[in-house]
């Protein structure tokens, strides 16, 4: 597995610990965090896929 390095500023920081639950490491909050904009991203692909396009269709009148 690749090594990311990541140097948190203070707002970072704070949100981190303000985020930690019992028995976690900041590591396990920022995991958390990806996934959720994992899912973030596939209700955005989701979403784009089910949007109409408007190009192409009859005009209905």
């Amino acid at each position: 597995m690749a090594d990311i390095a990541f140097r948190a500023n203070a707002e970072d920081e704070r949100i981190i610990r303000a985020s930690l639950r019992d028995d976690e490491r900041p590591s396990d909050v920022l995991r958390r965090a990806l996934r959720l904009l994992q899912r973030e991203m596939w209700y955005d692909r989701l979403l784009t896929g089910r949007r109409p396009s408007v190009e192409g269709l009859p005009d209905e009148r």
